[in-house]
């Protein structure tokens, strides 16, 4: 059974700049939820209570996030803030977080073999990307685990994108699968150039893998950039053995871009009994020039 995920959260959000000088990307809220803590609630619909943050120095506010803070429990307490106590303390029972430090950016690969002492070679275990934010009622993560125990093979989220993005994403060669939505993976290959890609189905930030992932990502070269490359050692396992694609079904935006970040608050808010029906008449106002709010 698959009860641990791993988080790879060492990166520096430059994108985000200037913000994320100071608080950590991951941080940054949906709404009044912050992104990570999102990937965390996804983790633990799915049944993966025991969550590993591969992390790096000066965003140690992240775990904070997770634990007690009774100087703020007492406050809210005192004034009878209820529903804002029960949320606060909430959080500290949410999962079982843990910490590593990936002291330095060597890649994705890199970051997942950091959690093969907390792992171990015998278990298998999700990893979910932080820029990726999928429908917060999703059940996709757990749909993937279930393909993974059943075929008992690395099983990696596919989604289709356009021709110019192509090289944006590790693309892969495919053929049917067992069931709707599955594919058969066959090969691999990280950024390609258009002409090159062997189809149109990029995998994203969701994987459940087995823990013998770690002895190839142990005995992988360097690869593209110089990085030791999660794609890598996929494609390896996929030689040995077609691995496992799950075709995307669910919304998903992509939260380390600007754009995709604005649209998943839009998005998350709308559906939001409290926000969503003066956000929408807001933002119809916005669209037809009828806000003086907004400067019409």
């Amino acid at each position: 059974m698959v009860r641990k995920a791993v988080l790879p959260v060492a990166g520096l959000g430059t994108r985000f700049l200037p913000v994320t000088k100071s608080v950590p990307k991951e941080l940054l809220p949906g709404v009044d939820t912050p992104a990570l803590q999102l990937i965390v609630e996804e983790c633990v619909r799915s049944g993966l209570d025991d969550v590993l943050f591969v992390s790096a120095m000066g965003k140690s506010s992240m775990e904070d996030h997770f634990d007690r803070r009774l100087d703020l429990e007492r406050e809210l307490e005192a004034k009878g803030k209820d529903d804002q106590l029960e949320l606060v303390r909430r959080l500290a029972e949410l999962a079982h977080v843990h910490s590593v430090r990936q002291g330095e950016a060597l890649g994705l690969g890199h970051a997942v073999l950091q959690a093969a002492g907390h792992v171990g070679p015998d278990d298998s275990f999700a990893v979910l990307l932080g820029d990726d934010l999928l429908d917060p009622e999703s059940d996709f993560l757990e749909r993937m685990v279930a393909v993974h125990e059943r075929t008992s093979r690395p099983v990696v989220a596919l989604m289709e994108v356009p021709e110019e993005q192509v090289g944006l994403y590790g693309i892969a060669t495919v053929q049917p699968g067992e069931r709707e939505g599955e594919h058969l993976i066959s090969g691999l290959v990280e950024k390609p150039d258009a002409a090159d890609a062997p189809s149109n189905l990029a995998v994203i930030g969701r994987y459940v893998l087995p823990g013998s992932i770690f002895g190839v990502l142990e005995d992988l070269p360097p690869g593209r950039g110089g990085e030791i490359q999660l794609t890598d050692a996929l494609e390896v396992m996929a030689a040995e053995e077609p691995i496992v694609g799950l075709t995307l079904d669910v919304p998903r935006f992509d939260a380390g871009d600007k754009l995709g970040y604005l649209q998943a608050n839009v998005a998350f808010a709308l559906r939001r009994p409290d926000l969503g029906p003066q956000l929408r008449a807001w933002l119809e106002d916005l669209l037809a020039g009828d806000d003086p709010r907004a400067g019409a």
